[in-house]
């Protein structure tokens, strides 16, 4: 089975807002829902769960929809930061057999095409697991104390993207390996997987893929879409 966790559960304080980010309204729909639909149109996405606080998971049932309710696994509660809301889904999980992948995504992206997703589970079939990274465009510095000390070749760096998809067993071992103290300095999904040693490789990612972070993003969003 492809399993997916939609992350949901962030405060979204630097949007701005009296609400968390991923609940304003785009064009007459949640965010979370533009991201859930993504996800739960997609035929190759068996179940979603999803991560949010108990306070907002009557509204996003109620604006899911039917087809999207039936792909709905349940929700979970978050954690102190992106690792231990990931574990809380994945511990979750009933039924998880051996041979499943996880794809973890975030309600802040809510541009994701099916054709990113396809990219991401496709990956698996030769990988433990896989990002979609965008090719970084400016020239970039390592600096310490306001000072350049060196400068990094972009052609090997790549910003990375969500969604990111896992085999299961094996990203979840690697996330309780690093409790319990490490595991609240990890920031992404892919970093818990490199600092195992998993085999995570890097797909073409989207431009178009925008994460909305600031209150200048939530400003742009009718451009985005």
């Amino acid at each position: 089975m492809n399993r997916a966790i939609l992350l949901s559960g962030g405060k979204g304080l630097r949007a701005g807002g009296d609400i968390p980010k991923q609940y304003i309204d785009m064009g007459g729909e949640m965010m979370v829902i533009r991201a859930l639909h993504a996800l739960t149109s997609h035929p190759q996405i068996d179940s979603v769960r999803i991560v949010a606080e108990e306070e907002w998971r009557d509204r996003i049932l109620d604006a899911a929809g039917e087809s999207s309710k039936a792909k709905i696994e349940g929700f979970s509660a978050p954690g102190k930061n992106r690792a231990l809301s990931i574990l809380n889904a994945l511990n979750d999980m009933k039924n998880v057999s051996d041979e499943d992948n996880v794809l973890i995504h975030d309600a802040a992206r809510p541009f994701v095409s099916a054709e990113l997703i396809s990219g991401c589970l496709s990956g698996l079939k030769d990988h433990e697991g896989v990002m979609p990274g965008i090719p970084v465009k400016d020239t970039t510095y390592v600096c310490e104390d306001g000072r350049i000390k060196a400068l990094l070749d972009r052609s090997s760096l790549r910003a990375g993207q969500a969604p990111e998809a896992f085999k299961l067993e094996r990203f979840k071992k690697a996330l309780e390996e690093l409790l319990p103290d490490k595991i609240l300095e990890i920031n992404g999904s892919a970093e818990i997987a490199v600092l195992d040693g998993m085999d995570v490789a890097v797909i073409p990612g989207d431009e178009k893929n925008v994460k909305i972070t600031t209150a200048e993003d939530v400003k742009k969003l009718s451009s985005y879409g």
